[in-house]
């Protein structure tokens, strides 16, 4: 009989956590295994790629208590008093305040899911695939069945506004909880020492057969620009620094350097970024791609790859840079000194313009450097399918 898995996340945008579940999922056999993911939201530019056999699931009343998990408690209560819906506004107000006296934010979710009916199967293994986020943790581990819970961390807990208290009371109730990188994990710890047990590292899945042969499919760059290409992958958003490298950017043109920066991926950022490019006078070298599913015909056409976050848990692109033998600059943020060896297979730098301005002038003025950095990276054996044994192993107990 086969493994039931479910898979829990907020939906399949496309990003670093999404990829990353997918190619956990083609890791796994599916004679062996019968894998559902059940999502809060019906959206997403990774929606078509999951698998045909794969249950998709999701949480419909969602959309009725989205707004009530993401905007002020005040405001909730205000909208329902102008409807006419005393008694909900007084409970919503009552509930957050007990919440808050008490620093329990599991009342409110427990009232928001007030009469939700568990599904009657029962998972093999559950996960709370799209973490720290605390709703996702709480389903979960209250209306989910299953015979072992696992809470997934893909991100640095001290830059996302990590709950202490919450995490003390729902994650120790996982049977395990997997980390992206050592450096997060490490962080995780020192903040609560008391997961320390139940926490591992496992690390992203790549498979660099399927990058690479992805990397035939589709255009890539379809300009005629004869200069130096340098790429950036990654949600537009204040944590992935494109206006860092916006401002780098300005001071390469300064110099003289024939660059263009193209940035792919999406994000609520965008029009900050546009305005930002706008007022430098780099529309025709920053440019915003937009989003795609598909970002390795550019990873192999370009010449440098950078990464200017601000923080990340693991960042997957680096890892399918360097499967393209990228010289590669990035920002020091959780994961980078785990995936980069400075001066060998890339560069790290301080999260700042300067530094990345640097970073990427030291590569370009030094033609060795980067055919070093390349020779590098071929050498390197990047095989992450040994990580599943991690969650095998949980199943199996």
């Amino acid at each position: 009989m086969k493994k039931k898995i479910l898979f829990m996340l907020i939906n399949m945008n496309v990003g670093g956590t999404e990829k990353a579940l997918l190619n956990m999922i083609s890791e796994m056999p599916k004679e062996e295994y019968e894998i559902t993911v059940l999502m809060l939201e019906e959206y997403g530019g990774f929606l078509n790629s999951i698998p045909d056999y794969v249950n998709i699931k999701y949480y419909t009343e969602y959309k009725k208590i989205k707004q009530i998990l993401n905007q002020p408690p005040h405001l909730t209560a205000l909208h329902f008093l102008k409807a006419g819906k005393l008694i909900k506004a007084l409970n919503i107000t009552l509930i957050h305040l007990l919440s808050k006296i008490l620093k329990e934010r599991s009342i409110f979710f427990k009232y928001l899911l007030n009469g939700y009916q568990e599904n009657e199967t029962v998972y093999d293994l559950a996960v709370a695939y799209a973490g720290p986020m605390d709703f996702i943790s709480f389903f979960v581990i209250n209306k989910i069945k299953a015979k072992k819970k696992v809470q997934w961390i893909h991100f640095d807990v001290n830059k996302i506004g990590f709950n202490k208290r919450f995490a003390l009371k729902v994650y120790k109730k996982f049977d395990k909880i997997f980390i992206v990188s050592k450096e997060a994990k490490s962080k995780l710890i020192s903040l609560v020492p008391q997961l320390s047990e139940k926490s591992e590292v496992f690390f992203n899945i790549v498979s660099p057969e399927i990058i690479r042969n992805q990397a035939k499919v589709g255009r890539g760059f379809f300009d005629e620009f004869n200069g130096l290409r340098i790429l950036t992958v990654g949600r537009l958003s204040t944590e992935k620094g494109q206006d860092i490298a916006i401002r780098a950017l300005v001071k390469l043109k300064k110099d003289g350097y024939k660059v263009r920066w193209y940035c792919i991926g999406e994000g609520n950022s965008r029009k900050n970024y546009e305005k930002l490019i706008v007022d430098n006078n780099l529309e025709d070298s920053f440019i915003l791609l937009g989003a795609d599913t598909n970002p390795y015909p550019y990873l192999e056409q370009c010449d440098l790859y950078v990464q200017p976050s601000r923080y990340e848990g693991y960042c997957i692109t680096l890892i399918e840079a360097k499967q393209f033998y990228k010289p590669i600059v990035t920002t020091n943020v959780n994961g980078a000194k785990e995936q980069i060896e400075n001066g060998k297979t890339g560069v790290i730098v301080n999260i700042d313009e300067i530094e990345i301005y640097n970073g990427i002038k030291k590569l370009i003025d030094n033609r060795y450097l980067r055919e070093q950095i390349s020779s590098n990276l071929v050498k390197e054996d990047y095989d992450t399918s040994l990580e599943m044994i991690k969650l095998f192993n949980v199943m199996e107990g």
